[in-house]
């Protein structure tokens, strides 16, 4: 079992560069920042670029894996997003992770100034660009034509330092989307199936028919369920992970006991959204991170 933490991009670097530092010497597995423009409650509050975050961070640490939390085609291209992720890949010396989902609805969808698409619509836009990015991370040189996407003689050059590419964390829940994992996906993410409104262990007893859809998908493929790590992101339950160093430990052990590969928290914020004790935090790196 690995630990995760996601670091909002809403403070300004010379802040924000301190978390990323810590979690590095804490001994965290990896640290994440989300891929929006804007997002929710905070849309009109402080929030910074990813891209440009995650170079920063990347040159900041020397162990953390690091990566977006996650990315989408709501408001990006495989072309420019590849040359991007190539280039996090090189900067930070092979620690990229690319976490890359479907795509909400909302701000991002509607930033510039298109139409908000159906949920099918999203999921085959979205198995489209994990293609041709799987395509340009691999290949020097990708011509490609499509509904969604195209490319011609985009070139990735020198390639990534992670052979063949980085890895994919591919965000699914419904079984088209669980295709596109396994297709593509060397590890999977869900926040769960149900609303934190339905309550902590409705959550937690939704997740094996999520599991289920998984494994279902990978046979199809003719995969093994061991091929794909697990990645759960246990703050969209109803309770926040470091409201307690027993919290975590619970949390922990029923993802475990799940087969989930990592568990994927936030790092506590003053108020509102997340909001907790870095305290709480820093016990984990001490007491917890050892026993793993």
């Amino acid at each position: 079992m690995r630990i995760g933490v996601v670091v909002l991009p809403e403070l300004r670097w010379r802040e924000q560069v301190t978390q990323w530092q810590q979690l590095d010497e804490w001994g965290f597995h990896a640290a994440y920042t989300y891929d929006h423009l804007a997002w929710r409650t905070l849309a009109d509050s402080p929030w910074f670029a990813t891209v440009p975050t995650l170079a920063a961070a990347a040159l900041a640490t020397s162990r953390i894996r690091i990566g977006t939390w996650v990315a989408s085609p709501n408001f990006r291209h495989p072309v420019p997003f590849a040359k991007e992720l190539m280039t996090l890949d090189d900067l930070s010396d092979g620690r990229l992770v690319l976490g890359v989902g479907a795509g909400g609805g909302g701000f991002d969808a509607t930033v510039l100034g298109g139409d908000e698409l159906s949920p099918g619509q999203r999921v085959a836009r979205f198995a489209a660009f994990v293609e041709l990015l799987d395509r340009l991370l691999t290949h020097p040189r990708t011509s490609y034509g499509g509904e969604w996407f195209r490319a011609v003689e985009a070139r990735t050059i020198p390639g990534c330092v992670q052979q063949p590419r980085p890895p994919f964390v591919v965000a699914a829940n419904g079984p088209k989307a669980m295709r596109v994992v396994a297709q593509f996906g060397q590890g999977w993410a869900t926040t769960g199936v149900t609303s934190p409104d339905e309550g902590e262990q409705r959550w937690w007893a939704a997740l094996p028919d999520a599991i289920g859809r998984l494994d279902e998908a990978l046979q199809a493929e003719g995969r093994e369920p061991a091929d794909v790590q697990r990645y759960l992101s246990v703050d969209a339950s109803a309770q926040f992970a470091l409201s307690s160093i027993e919290q975590v430990r619970d949390v922990l052990g029923r993802a475990g006991q799940l087969g989930f590969s990592e568990v994927v928290v936030h790092w506590p914020r003053p108020e509102g959204v997340y909001a907790g004790d870095v305290k709480v935090l820093e016990q984990v790196a001490a007491e917890v991170l050892p026993t793993l």
